[in-house]
């Protein structure tokens, strides 16, 4: 308690041990003459008490009002009692009284409470309830941060994001080395889960279906993995009906081009403001339903190149067009290129291949169509090249490399790509190959 507080408080217990001096010798009686007693009242009307030692300090006047002092229905010992008790107790009966009676004055009431109590203990609560509220808050706010802090900010899905930093493809292998089998690629800018990294700077990732090992020299990690996501994340229409119809216009009125089944991941261009959706219809810009596809942002992820399981029967020559093939997963399409390397078109793909093998094709697809033996679809192998249409042309071929996938060239956006053989309705398969 500071010297101001202390002499405050003296001030209050000498101004009631003077009251009950002033009691006891009767000057206050009715006994006494008037004459005398408005004398007396006079002369003690107002007690100042100057505890000041300097202009710096406080002084403290008591005032006592000849009315509160006149006999009432209290015997003497009762008021004796009351005057003869501490300051604080007398100024609580005061604080009692008020309560029970006309409201007091509130600056009044407030300097009554806090002399009552001691100006330090008054101080010591308050600071100790403002300490408790402040201790709560941090409390409050250290909850936070630590759920913040166990529970990782995701990006597209990731907790540790990767995203491959390289011009067509990243392999990702069986084991930590380069001479590990290949069971995946991530193509440029796909994104994959950062699961580890060893010491000889192998990254344990996992993308799509595919889990294994590449290096991180061709990965972006941390901040730089965010940012570049932000930079290449694409938005993605997933169809979310049995059959879609695909249409070359944005109205119902527009010609139907082909039906796209559930599932299926359309490459958003544009949602327009009457809710339809413009995408790549491989290489051209086609239309659905807002209504029927869910559209979200997303990253690329990895495709898997697991070891194909034919049926009995299948050429070693099949086998190994499409083990050939699969290799340029992610290379880039480029329209009217034959590079299985650094870019092709649909036809320029499948020409290609076949021209590792002996078959000689065109580089048209329409024109592709019209070789070979035409076969049904129950019958397809791998190998066998399936065909796409617009508005009844051939507009588009692909390869069928067995388990209902197909690989091809689909666009700029994707490039060479693994896709199911029904992605979109297939117009006729064709075969070039004797069993």
């Amino acid at each position: 308690m500071n010297r101001i507080n202390r002499l405050k408080y003296t001030g209050v217990i000498a101004g009631a041990g003077l009251a009950v001096v002033v009691f006891s010798s009767g000057v206050y009686a009715n006994n006494g003459s008037k004459e005398t007693q408005e004398e007396t009242e006079a002369e003690i009307e107002v007690y100042s008490l100057d505890l000041s030692e300097d202009t710096s300090a406080c002084s403290l006047d008591l005032e006592i009002e000849p009315a509160s002092l006149e006999e009432d229905s209290q015997s003497e010992p009762e008021r004796d009692a009351v005057l003869s008790a501490g300051a604080g107790d007398v100024l609580d009966n005061e604080e009692s009284g008020l309560k029970e009676g006309a409201e007091p004055d509130t600056a009044s009431s407030q300097e009554e409470i806090g002399l009552s109590a001691g100006v330090g203990s008054i101080f010591e609560q308050a600071g100790t309830e403002t300490g408790d509220d402040a201790a709560q808050a941090r409390n409050m706010e250290t909850q936070e941060e630590v759920q913040e802090q166990t529970e990782p900010e995701k990006h597209w899905g990731y907790t540790n994001l990767g995203i491959a930093h390289v011009d067509n493809h990243l392999n990702i292998r069986e084991e930590p080395n380069e001479s590990g089998k290949l069971i995946g690629k991530l193509s440029k800018d796909a994104a994959c889960e950062i699961l580890g990294i060893d010491d000889n700077g192998w990254a344990h990732i996992k993308s799509g279906k595919v889990e294994g090992y590449c290096s991180t020299e061709f990965l972006y990690l941390g901040d730089e993995a965010v940012a570049r996501g932000h930079e290449v994340a694409s938005m993605i229409a997933i169809v979310n009906t049995q059959t879609l119809k695909v249409r070359g216009e944005p109205n119902t009125d527009s010609i139907v081009i082909t039906l796209i089944p559930q599932e299926e991941e359309l490459e958003v261009v544009e949602v327009m403001d009457n809710g339809w959706i413009k995408f790549l219809l491989d290489d051209e810009e086609a239309y659905v339903s807002g209504d029927y596809v869910d559209v979200e942002e997303r990253l690329e992820k990895a495709v898997t190149l697991t070891e194909l399981k034919y049926g009995q029967g299948v050429s070693d020559v099949r086998v190994d067009m499409v083990q050939y093939a699969k290799q340029f997963v992610g290379n880039p399409y480029v329209w009217g290129g034959t590079s299985l390397t650094n870019g092709a078109d649909c036809s320029g793909f499948t020409m290609s291949i076949y021209k590792k093998y002996g078959v000689s094709l065109p580089h048209h697809a329409a024109s592709q169509a019209q070789m070979g033996t035409r076969i049904d679809f129950g019958s397809a192998q791998p190998g066998d090249l399936v065909f796409y249409a617009k508005n009844g042309s051939i507009n588009h071929v692909a390869m069928y490399i067995g388990n209902g996938q197909v690989i091809h060239a689909s666009s700029p956006k994707t490039g060479i790509k693994i896709s199911t053989w029904n992605y979109r309705t297939p117009a006729c398969i064709r075969r070039y190959l004797s069993n």
